[in-house]
């Protein structure tokens, strides 16, 4: 999220590394540079990476890597500057006022359209070779040039406790609507609350409707792309899709009326600690970056994940995984070829493979790199022993439009929005926002 763009209200300034190689110009660097931010033939010459993501859950990994490179290439000083909330309005603000950090982040799908004319082709580097087929279609654009890094490979599912759930008679986690109705009753008659919410936060619903999607494009036998651009292109709606119209706002519904008081209150922080003290039995809306807070909370914690039960049949419930998040480097940096080498560096290096699952304890985006030591991890590779993978379907539009589309949900679930009035603005913010052409 971001791993996500949400609009908490943080904002962190974070710089790492000696900062008399920083002018004004971002790309600006001391001692007789040329072009590409070094002069020809002298490793020795000061060069400054300017960095700004939006992920602050990784800022203690990200200096690692930072100061492990700097080991590698001492010349070379990264400035690290996160900030998350008003992240995407700041970012364009920049690049507008011709200031482009030489890295940045965006989403992935979509979006590496949008951010193409200022992004540097990867497609003939290391670091490309690296990603796994699945991460680096999510960095692709739609002319087929690699124009985006992954922040980190992503795991999106509905998580439960195996203890609530257990003590609430409920031998296997639900896999259709049906099943998912008969566990709600059972954990209520225990007492137990269902379902743990962050509507407060808008990126959460994306990260729900991405299955419900899923399940609409089975239904009517095409791609989940293919559905996403029908609905982009204004040629289908939620109304022609029961998976989405009917399927999707009941188990908003469900979640709403078995869920934690005052849905809209709660944001991310509240629903990770709700869920992590067993005042829920599932967690709605998140992923694998939830793990390590949960067990910061509850270190025993029995976490468990499922695929959302979208339908009435049990294949339909899937997880989700693939890379929602890119950094791309910008193109006209100064520094582009030292940015880019500092990337094959991470993405190529046994120390890089070892910092997804070691330091940042991700999922590794990249080939030849074990899974961290962590319980949604391990058990994800078990479910795709034997079941596929969901579409990241969210990739297909842009984040624009999620925005949108959030806060239409949370304006339906605060009553201010009938169900078809919601949907109809859902459908003219994606003919309006979903596309980057």
């Amino acid at each position: 999220m971001l791993k996500k763009f949400s609009a908490l209200s943080i904002s962190l300034v974070l710089i790492v590394g000696i900062l008399a190689a920083c002018g004004s110009n971002n790309n600006a660097n001391e001692g007789g540079a040329t072009a590409t931010g070094t002069a020809e033939g002298d490793s020795s010459k000061p060069v400054t990476i300017n960095m700004f993501t939006a992920s602050p859950e990784y800022t203690e990994a990200f200096n690692a890597y930072i100061a492990e490179y700097k080991k590698v290439k001492p010349n070379v000083t990264i400035n690290l500057e996160i900030m998350q909330a008003d992240y995407n309005t700041i970012l364009k603000s920049r690049i507008a006022a011709g200031s482009t950090p030489d890295v940045f982040q965006t989403t992935a799908g979509g979006d590496i359209d949008t951010f193409a004319e200022y992004s540097a082709d990867l497609t003939n580097e290391p670091l490309a070779a690296a990603m796994t087929d699945a991460v680096r279609s999510n960095m692709t654009s739609t002319d087929g040039k690699v124009l985006g890094l992954p922040v980190k490979g992503n795991l999106f599912v509905l998580m439960y406790n195996k203890k609530l759930l257990a003590d609430a008679g409920i031998a296997a986690p639900p896999k259709t609507t049906a099943e998912l109705a008969d566990a709600i009753a059972k954990l209520e008659a225990k007492g137990i609350t269902p379902f743990a919410n962050a509507y407060k936060e808008w990126w959460v619903w994306k990260h729900i409707a991405q299955h419900f999607v899923d399940a609409a494009a089975l239904d009517a036998n095409i791609s989940a792309k293919e559905l996403v651009d029908q609905f982009i292109a204004g040629e289908t709606t939620f109304k022609d899709h029961p998976a989405l119209y009917t399927n999707f706002f009941a188990f908003i519904d469900q979640t709403v009326k078995h869920g934690t008081d005052k849905p809209l209150e709660r944001d991310s922080n509240a629903e990770v600690s709700d869920f992590a003290s067993g005042k829920a039995a599932f967690m709605t809306g998140k992923g694998a970056w939830d793990e390590e807070a949960i067990k910061k909370i509850t270190p025993d914690f029995q976490l468990g994940i499922m695929g959302y039960p979208v339908s009435d049949k049990a294949e339909q419930a899937t997880i989700i995984t693939g890379a929602d998040q890119a950094l791309r480097i910008n193109k006209d940096s100064k520094v582009a070829k030292e940015t880019i080498e500092f990337f094959n560096w991470l993405y190529t290096s046994d120390y890089g493979k070892g910092w997804f699952s070691n330091v940042a304890k991700v999922i590794p985006p990249i080939k030849d790199a074990p899974m961290p030591n962590l319980d949604m991890p391990k058990q994800m590779e078990e479910i795709l022993k034997t079941e596929k993978s969901g579409d990241l379907s969210v990739n297909y539009s842009l984040d624009t439009f999620h925005q949108k589309f959030g806060e239409l949900m949370q304006a339906y679930i605060g009553g201010s929005k009938s169900k078809d009035q919601a949907i109809d603005e859902i459908q003219k913010a994606w003919v309006q926002f979903g596309s980057a052409e």
